[in-house]
């Protein structure tokens, strides 16, 4: 009897545990609707994926802040920043991370747009960017003006990220 009550744990603890990993690895696909979300911004204020209806939203997941690749990125779509409001497109950023954590980010990096904070780690899971030591995996999502994906990259470079996603709104948003 106590063998099988360990199997049966056992068993239950490998569905839960590849429920989850079926979970975090699906991400929407080109042509759905973007999973609506709130988080809180790098300024404390709550920001909705629905505040931006109207324009283009370049939702980019990232590891960790003050790291080498998450700075390059960072740097890229900061430094590109202009390109992208010709566009009416708006850069949001989301990790793991703290208000506090992308406060500090974004005042020694000089970033303007938007970081949210997904601490709680409710987000990344829905776009199916978690890995498995629970940081963000570095995707972005392509969100049209009417709310769906318009294009998806995985596993992104850093250092030519922001060029890939402004030659992919060039096609697009004409």
């Amino acid at each position: 009897m106590h063998r099988n009550f360990a199997l049966a744990l056992s068993l239950v603890a490998s569905a839960a545990m590849f429920a989850t990993v079926s979970f975090a690895a699906e991400a929407p696909q080109v042509g759905q609707m973007a999973p609506g979300f709130t988080l809180p911004s790098q300024d404390g204020s709550n920001v909705s994926l629905k505040d931006f209806k109207g324009k283009w939203v370049v939702l980019y997941f990232y590891p960790k802040d003050k790291t080498r690749g998450c700075t390059i990125e960072a740097h890229n779509f900061q430094r590109d920043q202009a390109q992208y409001d010709q566009k009416k497109a708006v850069i949001v950023g989301v990790s793991v991370d703290s208000v506090d954590s992308h406060k500090e980010f974004c005042a020694e990096q000089n970033l303007t747009f938007k970081l949210l904070a997904d601490d709680q780690k409710k987000v990344v899971p829905m776009y199916g960017s978690m890995r498995d030591n629970g940081m963000a995996l570095r995707n972005t999502f392509l969100v049209d003006p009417q709310g769906k994906i318009a294009k998806v990259w995985t596993g992104v470079e850093p250092e030519k990220h922001s060029a890939e996603v402004l030659a992919a709104l060039n096609e697009v948003a004409k």
